[in-house]
């Protein structure tokens, strides 16, 4: 089904679940993968049965258009159908619905931060400018007015990596001095001493760490709120979490580290990560195929070999979620 298809198809909207504050938001925030069909197009069928896979596993919310999400190959019209089944879906459950903002251009993110607002997402996420390598000052400007324009809570993304655009604690602290929706996606590589600097800086932050969740329990321990990972294998970090959360911090080290073996090796590239979770999703019976658009990352025979010892390594935490 392709997306002019499926537009006409949308259910209204529900009612707008009750105001979701800065402080609400923690836990485990997987992004959503893009499911293909093979021959390229947007797998929407895929994409609703990933939504529901993921509110079933427990997490506390979902994030739309991250990177992790393959926003940058999108169309204006894929994301629109897309943000309308995602907020469809998730405010009939329990889980807080995050879209990310990601124009470069500070008008047109205004507007689509009001028109996201409007739409009845819980809260956003900011990707700020980095193509040309915009001067501070108009960074800071851009983030301001986003934040400005609506009174959800915003996620401000801090990935230097990925952007090549550094943010001071002392500078993120400036930017968003008299913003109260202001909250933090931090992924500097490695994050915990920025979010010390920050919490140091701004006390009552709300930080959450991503990056694949690389420090996920380094940033918990330091005053972080959760994760904002991939979404392939979500109940891990779900059980990592409640595990720190119950003070079985030792069984909850263990089993980061277990998967840190992992990670540690898949995020050396953004392509490379997404397509593993792919793989991993399809093996899981959760969408139909693996396809990324085109640049993508080909997984080697190796790469495969790692993947099945992976899912059978947590397959004790994850068959009970599977497709049968």
């Amino acid at each position: 089904m392709n997306t002019s298809q499926t537009d006409t198809l949308l259910a209204p909207c529900s009612a707008q679940k009750s105001r979701l504050k800065p402080t609400d938001i923690f836990g485990v925030n997987p992004i959503v993968a893009m499911p293909f069909a093979d021959n390229g197009a947007v797998d929407i069928e895929s994409f609703k049965q990933l939504v529901k896979h993921l509110i079933q596993t427990g997490c506390h919310g979902l994030t739309l258009f991250g990177i992790a999400s393959e926003f940058y190959k999108l169309n204006q019209d894929e994301k629109r159908t897309l943000a309308r089944w995602f907020q469809a879906i998730t405010s009939e459950s329990q889980v807080f619905s995050c879209v990310s903002i990601t124009e470069h251009a500070t008008e047109l993110a205004v507007q689509q931060a009001k028109e996201y607002q409007q739409q009845g997402f819980d809260s956003l996420m900011l990707l700020p400018p980095f193509f040309l390598n915009p001067s501070n000052e108009h960074i800071i400007y851009h983030i301001q007015s986003v934040l400005s324009a609506v009174d959800i809570p915003v996620l401000i993304q801090y990935a230097p990596t990925e952007t090549g655009i550094p943010i001071t604690p002392q500078d993120m602290k400036a930017i968003t001095d008299n913003h109260p929706n202001a909250v933090f996606k931090i992924e500097c590589n490695p994050p915990v001493e920025y979010a010390q600097q920050l919490l140091t800086l701004l006390p009552d932050a709300v930080i959450m760490n991503g990056y694949a969740g690389l420090y996920m329990l380094d940033m918990l321990e330091v005053g972080g709120k959760g994760v904002m990972p991939g979404c392939s294998f979500t109940e891990i970090y779900n059980a990592i979490y409640q595990l720190w959360l119950d003070g079985e911090k030792q069984q909850a080290q263990a089993l980061h580290t277990l998967l840190f073996r992992y990670i540690s090796k898949w995020m050396s590239h953004c392509e490379y990560i997404i397509a593993v979770e792919k793989e991993i999703l399809v093996r899981r019976g959760i969408i139909t195929t693996n396809y990324c658009r085109k640049p993508a990352y080909p997984l080697s025979e190796l790469d495969h070999q790692d993947i099945e010892t992976f899912l059978n390594e947590f397959a004790f935490i994850l068959d009970q979620y599977d497709e049968e």
